[in-house]
Formats: C-alpha cells, sequence, structure tokens
C-alpha cells in the first residue's frame, strides 16, 4: 500500500472551500481545485476551458535552480503535455496553507512530484534511471485572477533544504489511467454563476 494519496492532494483547498463564505473567493478556490485535479488526472486540455483560463496566460517557474517563463496557452499546454505523458502531472501537497482574495490565490506547501529516473539522471542527479521517484520540494505559489479566469502561475522554491529525491516502490507509482480514475469522483464542474461577472 502506497504512502502517499493523491485523492488528499488538494485537502487544503476542500477545507477551505467549506470555510469561506464570500462568493468570488469561493468561485476561486473551486476553480482552483478544478485545475490541480484535472491537471494531476491528465486532463490538461480542459483546464483551457474558456470559462477556466484567459486566451494567454503567463507561467513562470523558479524552481531546482533553473528559471522558465511561458507564454500563451500553447506553449503552457507543452509542459502539461509533457508531464502527462511521463507521469509526472501526479503531485502530493503537505501542510499546504492557503490564502484567497478577489485577484489571486497564494498557496504554501511541501509538493512532491512524482518523476521517472531517467529524466532526474538527465539532470545529473545521482539516481537509479530506470526507478521512480518524487522530488520533493517548498514551494510558493501565486495564481492570479481576473474576472474569475485564471491568469497564470508564479511558482518558486523558496528553500533548497527541503528538497529531497524520495525513491518510490514500484507499488507506489501511479499511472496516469490509474491517476485519472481515482480523481475523477473529485473533479467537479465549476459554480453555475461567476460572480465576478454576473
Amino acid at each position: 500500500m502506497s504512502r502517499y494519496d493523491i485523492t488528499r492532494t488538494n485537502i487544503a483547498v476542500e477545507r477551505l472551500i467549506e470555510t469561506t463564505t464570500d462568493p468570488r473567493h469561493l468561485y476561486l478556490l473551486h476553480a482552483y481545485n478544478r485545475h490541480r485535479y484535472l491537471e494531476m488526472a491528465g486532463r490538461f486540455e480542459e483546464i483551457f476551458a474558456p470559462d477556466m483560463t484567459v486566451a494567454e496566460p503567463i507561467y513562470h517557474f523558479n524552481m531546482l535552480g533553473q528559471t522558465l517563463t511561458l507564454e500563451g496557452a500553447e506553449a503552457v499546454k507543452g509542459v502539461y503535455s509533457q508531464w502527462s505523458a511521463s507521469a509526472q502531472c501526479i503531485f502530493y501537497a503537505e501542510d499546504e496553507k492557503l490564502a484567497v482574495s478577489d485577484d489571486m490565490i497564494v498557496s504554501t506547501a511541501f509538493i512532491y512530484q512524482q518523476t521517472p529516473g531517467k529524466v532526474l539522471a538527465a539532470e545529473g542527479l545521482p539516481v537509479d534511471p530506470e526507478a521512480w521517484y518524487l522530488m520533493k520540494t517548498a514551494e510558493h505559489m501565486v495564481w492570479p485572477y481576473e474576472n474569475g479566469l485564471l491568469v497564470g502561475e508564479d511558482v518558486w522554491e523558496y528553500d533548497e533544504r527541503h528538497r529531497e529525491v524520495i525513491p518510490l516502490d514500484p507499488s507506489e507509482v501511479l499511472t496516469v489511467e490509474q491517476s485519472a480514475a481515482l480523481l475523477a469522483p473529485l473533479i467537479k464542474p465549476l459554480p453555475a454563476t461567476n460572480p465576478f461577472t454576473g
């Protein structure tokens, strides 16, 4: 049995949804929750629906000593597609803390990304290329929104001391298909009315 449960990755989001009463904040939290589950299920194309994301989002990453800017939906889809193809879209979160306003969601958490050893080996890490790992990072994320639509993501690793490469037993490795089946009951539609636009 795995130490990790993908159905609990968004537990902090779901708990905040239960206690949030402001309709705009609640809408953004539902959008954030849906986005993350779709991503982890490999259903990334649905993230770019016109009721979820602006036409040309911009993503900024500062992770693992590298910086990357993705401009436009096609560039972002390219990364999501790579992650889905390599089962790197599987994430677990620990000790996530969230704040929400009319314009953004801010998150801080320890994030564990499932990663094939061959990917890590290609980046120079001393790992077995045939094995699977979780890459643990301490992350801050800012997701700006406009009228309830995601404008982009700003993601950075704020403390390298927490970085860790954790070997996975083969029984703990999830395929995208397994992840999609586990998450399907949790992927909810957006609320019927967007309170930002009426």
